[in-house]
């Protein structure tokens, strides 16, 4: 200011002398360190704003000093319940759900809450605690001598509003007599009963922490994050946490098969880390979440509108809630104006009452407000409420029914009761370890953690997180015809018991969504049935999936298997792919068309043979038999039965022996057969070289040579035959590859050089047969029989040239019967092309069958 030198800020400082410091020292302090130690600069530079800062400084410090008094600050709060007691607890309840808006204008103080919609689940609550303490005070075993008193405030359902009343609990509420300068003093209650839900008891929590003053909470703070001990060291509560609740939750829709849900909960602490349990449960489970979202009943009208889209929209059927019970009133109010309905509602502690009995009132007296509302009358009759009746006073319960009257739910108002048992145990113990009657204690957060049993059996404890252990009744919400609710207690889910034992509901009939019976089914997905599996939809969740069927050979036995199982090498899958059967064994058989048919035609061969042969023995000595060499004609027709008959080894199971037996039966007998007709060629051959001068090769070529030709070839096919059993001999076997649904009983090879050794040995002598056969087909003699043999070897050598690309190509059991076929026609050819012509002279044409019509001329001599 004009007319002060410029002095440094010490001279300042002693100008303003011990006075300043003896009144604030902290404030000297302060600005000494800094604010002051900046005005002095200041002064020194620009000395009239330098002077005009300190002035304003030295004036917000005198200011300060004369608050440092210990004075009530605002408006005092009035609680709505009250009694005197030796010592106090504190209690809060919403007894209203909301309160009336208005604008403030910020040119006076703000009025106080206009509270609105009466809540008669809070106002039970309260008089459980009033009867709680009651009791105590009229008994002589807890707390004798000492009763106990109560401070009830209303919250209006405001969070601001329930940290302001708990501090002016902890505060007291009265004003000074003469201002103090010393604060501290012990806190006007020993706890505090409530608040009711988890996000108003969080911000409580914060608030008394500090002053370690228990807050006892009953009985929907179940949010998780209270448990936290370094955030709420105060906070116990009756009922357990929500990290339980959220499991059994997720349990609870396991249980009924909900896989595709929705989720809603509340905007704040309670809302969100309980869905955030949940989901994370429900995961590990299989379950699904079609949509998740979150609102607060004060959010914009176009942001709930949008979650009710959201549902509208969605296909799940069940709906798990984390919401206050006034949350949950205004989304079902607005499901059902929008007539949206059909939903299976899963939801928490939080509503568990019905809220369904709003009044609107502005009465002062609470009693009197709730007396009006329960039963619709009014005390005091003015002009506006000449529809109501007026109140006596004298009105009974009976016959009332509403939420008041509803005492299904005394587990709930139980938790309220334990509460307080809690706390007057902690308070007994504390009066008895100091044997005095003295009530001025201080009742520490730590001393409330005890252990007692209430007279209804039930057992309180608090864990180190001050929780208690983890019992959840389900309940089943019934509508009754009058259109209230009953809830019924349909299970138990207990968390200290085994995972396999936790839940247990009871043999009760549910009332599910529109008055079904039926359990609803809510699932993005059918489930896949046996014989499917579960292709999961490309950019679904897991629960969103296709069922496939298993591909042939592979089954899934179980319901939304995610894999088919292949089935055993000797089994095949069933039609529905559900379970595997034992493959069908295929072989030729003679109860089979095929095997029938093949072993009819063997037998007529051999029986036809056999009817040859008896001809040819019958006629013996007639002069057509006796020209064509009888006696190699007999053994030609015995080695054709043989040929005939071995074919019935091929058919049947095949076993060690006949696996043996049908192939070396078959190589031998043909090489005899084989060997018989080249004898009779070589004969016929023998014999027109006879007839030449100077040949003698009839006696090289008589009986005994064709006897012993015939027996060392079919010995070379015998030591054939032998080696190839000694070596590795034909087996029987399996064979899974011809068909996936079928196995084929065939025998293998074994060596396939002595299978094929056995053919071509049959082949190179059939060749050889046809060779000399066509060179004597063209020879004169009326009894040349070389013509015959040429067709019957030319028959021979199509049927098994043929026979080796049929046979490679035929699968399974048609391989076999290729085989036989192709004996049996050979068979036939020799025996149709040598011999049928024969028995038709003998049999028809006997003039023919004379020695004048064998002879001719060049006539050789017969053997």
């Amino acid at each position: 200011m004009p007319g002060f030198p410029e002095v440094s800020k010490i001279t300042y400082c002693e100008l303003i002398g011990k006075s300043f410091i003896s009144i604030r020292l902290d404030a000297v302090i302060l600005f000494s360190a800094s604010t002051l130690s900046l005005s002095m600069t200041f002064t020194q530079r620009w000395p009239e704003q330098g002077w005009a800062l300190l002035q304003l400084l030295l004036v917000a410090s005198f200011s300060q000093a004369e608050e440092n008094e210990c004075r009530r600050r605002g408006d005092p709060e009035t609680p709505q319940l009250v009694k005197k007691g030796d010592i106090m607890l504190g209690g809060l309840f919403s007894f209203h759900t909301n309160w009336k808006e208005r604008q403030d204008t910020y040119k006076k103080n703000p009025q106080p809450l206009q509270c609105m919609s009466l809540n008669f689940r809070e106002f039970q609550l309260a008089q459980a605690l009033r009867f709680a303490i009651e009791e105590i005070n009229n008994r002589t075993d807890l707390l004798p001598d000492v009763s106990l008193g109560y401070i009830i405030y209303d919250t209006c359902g405001s969070i601001a509003r329930s940290v302001r009343v708990a501090l002016a609990l902890v505060n007291g509420n009265e004003a000074l007599a003469s201002p103090s300068k010393v604060c501290p003093r012990p806190a006007q209650v020993q706890a505090i009963m409530g608040e009711t839900s988890s996000s108003p008891s969080s911000a409580i929590a914060s608030a008394v922490g500090p002053l370690h003053i228990p807050l006892v909470n009953q009985p929907l703070s179940t949010c998780a994050c209270l448990s936290d001990k370094t955030k709420y060291p105060s906070f116990l509560r009756t009922i357990p946490s929500d990290y339980y609740q959220s499991r059994a939750l997720a349990h609870l829709v396991k249980h009924f098969g909900w896989t595709w849900i929705g989720a809603v909960r509340s905007n704040e602490d309670y809302g969100n880390n309980g869905m955030a349990t949940f989901i994370e449960t429900a995961q590990q489970l299989g379950i699904c979440l079609e949509y998740s979202v979150s609102f607060f009943r004060t959010d914009p009208v176009d942001k709930l509108q949008h979650i009710i889209d959201i549902i509208r929209t969605s296909t799940s059927k069940v709906i798990v809630t984390f919401l206050s019970h006034m949350d949950l009133d205004v989304l079902l109010h607005l499901l059902s104006n929008q007539n949206l309905s059909g939903y299976q509602w899963v939801g928490t502690e939080a509503w568990i009452f019905d809220s369904q009995t709003p009044f609107n009132s502005s009465n002062d007296g609470l009693f009197t407000e709730f007396w009006e509302a329960l039963f619709s009358c009014t005390f005091k009759l003015s002009q506006s409420e000449e529809t109501q009746r007026e109140c006596t006073g004298h009105e009974v319960l009976t016959g009332v029914e509403n939420g008041f009257t509803d005492m299904s739910l005394m587990p709930i108002f139980n938790n309220v009761y334990k509460g307080v048992y809690a706390v007057a145990h902690a308070l007994h113990d504390i009066l008895r370890c100091n044997n005095t009657c003295n009530t001025s204690v201080t009742l520490n957060p730590s001393t409330v953690n005890i252990y007692f049993t209430t007279k209804q059996g039930d057992e309180v404890y608090f864990n180190k997180n001050g929780d208690p252990a983890a019992k959840y009744e389900i309940i089943n919400w019934q509508p009754r015809v009058n259109g209230h609710v009953q809830f019924v207690t349909v299970g138990l889910y207990d968390a200290s018991l085994p995972a396999d034992k936790q839940m247990n509901l009871y043999n009760k009939t549910l009332i599910w969504t529109q008055n079904s019976q039926q359990v609803p089914v809510s699932v993005c997905s059918e489930k896949c049935p046996p014989g499917t599996l579960k292709v999961l939809q490309k950019g679904k969740p897991v629960c969103c999936y296709d069922c496939i069927r298993c591909a042939e050979g592979a089954i899934s036995n179980v319901t939304d298997s995610v894999t088919c199982l292949s089935c055993p090498l000797e089994s095949w899958s069933n039609e529905r792919r559900d379970a595997c059967v034992t493959k069908e064994a295929e072989f030729l058989s003679y109860e089979g068309i095929m095997g029938s048919l093949l072993t009819a035609a063997s037998l007529f061969g051999a029986c036809l043979t056999a009817a040859v042969a008896f001809i040819f023995f019958r006629y013996r000595k007639t002069p057509l038999v006796r020209a064509n060499n009888s006696e190699l004609s007999f053994l030609l027709l015995f080695s054709l039965t043989l040929c005939f008959l071995c074919s019935l080894t091929f058919i049947g199971r095949p076993s060690e022996w006949s696996c043996m037996l049908r192939h070396t039966a078959f190589g031998i007998t043909f090489v005899l057969c084989i060997s018989c007709v080249l004898g009779k060629t070589m004969v016929v051959l023998m014999a027109f070289k006879a007839t030449l001068p100077g040949t003698n090769i009839t006696k090289m070529f008589g009986p005994t040579q064709q006897r012993l030709s015939v027996l060392g070839f079919t010995f070379i096919q015998l030591i054939i035959c032998i080696l190839w059993l000694t070596v590795s001999p034909p087996f029987p076997s399996k064979n899974f590859k011809e068909f996936k649904d079928k196995i084929i009983l065939e025998c293998s090879l074994g060596s396939a050089v002595g299978f094929w050794s056995v053919l071509g040995y049959i082949g190179l002598l059939a060749t050889l047969c046809f060779v000399f056969a066509f060179l004597a087909r063209k020879l004169p003699d009326n009894f040349n029989e070389a013509k015959f043999i040429t067709f019957s070897m030319l028959i021979f050598c199509a049927v098994w040239i043929t026979f080796i690309p049929a046979y490679v190509s035929s699968p399974g059991k048609y391989s076999v019967a290729v085989e036989i076929f192709a004996i049996l026609a050979s068979s036939f050819g020799l025996l149709i092309c040598i011999f049928i012509p024969k028995c038709y002279i003998v049999l028809l044409r006997p003039e023919r069958n004379t020695k004048k019509n064998m002879m001719g001329r060049g006539t050789p001599k017969a053997f």
